[in-house]
């Protein structure tokens, strides 16, 4: 049925035209949201008067507009993620926000995550000398013992990093399970959004974990260059971030060089002088997701996912078939047919991409029903097998 939210969730249909036409819309069958969501329609404009045109008509108040909208952006995520603007503060990107936070905080031990999180944090801890206990690619990552395996190794564990949803497989992690498992051991919870905000609802009060990290360039439409950080108030009071500069100031504008004082909120993980048009440009990409409902979002897309999953032999589903282990994305794996498959999909103008588990295929909002039925028609086609 379609409710308010103008989306049919029931795989027969697709958005209603007002919400699909508030994309801009590639030729072809676009299903690579998991790298890069749709820019909304309003975007260009927007980015040009809150950005350029306050810069061009009124350069010397220009900071006052740019500064409004960066917290637009905060308060954007809040309304999104159920918290206090407050406790959110730009960053440039996940493994940016994550070096802050580890540089902060200390955790003393090692740092728990999944061989499937996105490489850049594993080299983020790396790069920091800290030392890494993987959950294993072959492990269970939904077996809550395989995690407390792990919180109790002979070596103390610091810090979880938990990536919500693991991109390659198209699994969808347990986060308040394995937090609560992390708590109970006093181990500093950091959970990976990148992949879910947006898509996946997401109730940061339900979740009670430490640090949450995420970007907008995917699910959330906003473009590369708005990621953030959401900080515990509790967390971020005991914090002391290292790479800071006057946006980390309780007061930015006291220009004493000899007075710094940490911003009492999130901001003192900010730094110096800030980006204006990538927060300004996501900030309108998060009030169109929210304004639409992540809900009715995460209905839509299972029910997209499930129809391509059901027409699709099972050998050739990677991700979890349960609707509640898995992400928003399909991962086919047509073993040594899988360049054929490939191939022809680009020949028939369909949009995704591969990894080494196998084809990525991610319905948002904007996709109908008929998009995945021309994905299953053209792997039928190759493999004859759909």
């Amino acid at each position: 049925m379609t409710g308010d939210s103008g989306l049919d969730d029931t795989g027969q249909g697709g958005p209603a035209d007002d919400v699909a036409r508030r994309f801009v819309r590639p030729a072809g069958t676009y299903l690579l949201s998991h790298s890069i969501g749709l820019s909304p329609s309003e975007t260009a404009q927007h980015a040009l008067e809150a950005h350029l045109g306050v810069w061009d008509h009124d350069p010397a108040g220009a900071w006052t507009h740019w500064l409004a909208e960066i917290e637009g952006f905060r308060s954007a995520l809040a309304a999104l993620l159920g918290h206090e603007a407050a406790w959110f503060c730009p960053q440039v990107n996940v493994s940016s926000g994550l070096t802050k936070v580890l540089q902060a905080l200390r955790p003393s031990g090692s740092v728990v995550m999944t061989e499937e999180a996105f490489p850049s944090l594993g080299f983020v801890v790396d790069a920091l000398g800290a030392s890494t206990v993987f959950v294993e690619r072959d492990a269970d990552v939904f077996d809550l013992d395989v995690w407390a395996e792990r919180f109790d190794t002979a070596d103390p564990v610091g810090a979880v990093l938990i990536t919500h949803v693991h991109s390659n497989t198209g699994e969808l992690l347990p986060v308040a399970d394995i937090a609560r498992l992390a708590r109970e051991r006093g181990i500093l919870t950091i959970v990976d959004v990148a992949q879910s905000a947006g898509v996946i609802p997401i109730d940061l009060r339900a979740w009670d974990v430490d640090v949450v990290l995420g970007s907008c360039v995917k699910w959330l439409c906003g473009g590369p260059g708005a990621g953030w950080m959401w900080v515990r108030p509790d967390v971020c009071e005991r914090s002391a971030p290292t790479d800071v500069g006057w946006f980390s100031h309780e007061d930015p504008f006291e220009f004493d060089i000899h007075s710094f004082r940490p911003a009492s909120d999130a901001s003192r993980f900010w730094g110096g002088t800030p980006s204006v048009l990538p927060f300004a440009i996501a900030r309108r990409s998060i009030e169109l997701i929210d304004a639409i409902g992540v809900r009715a979002i995460r209905a839509h897309n299972v029910a997209l996912t499930s129809r391509l999953i059901d027409a699709l032999h099972p050998d050739l589903v990677v991700n979890p078939t349960q609707a509640d282990r898995r992400s928003a994305t399909v991962v086919i794996d047509a073993g040594r047919q899988t360049d054929e498959v490939v191939d022809a999909l680009v020949a028939a103008e369909v949009h995704v991409d591969r990894r080494p588990t196998g084809i990525r295929v991610s319905p948002h909002v904007y996709n109908a029903a008929s998009d995945l039925d021309t994905v299953v028609r053209v792997i039928d086609g190759v493999l004859g097998t759909a």
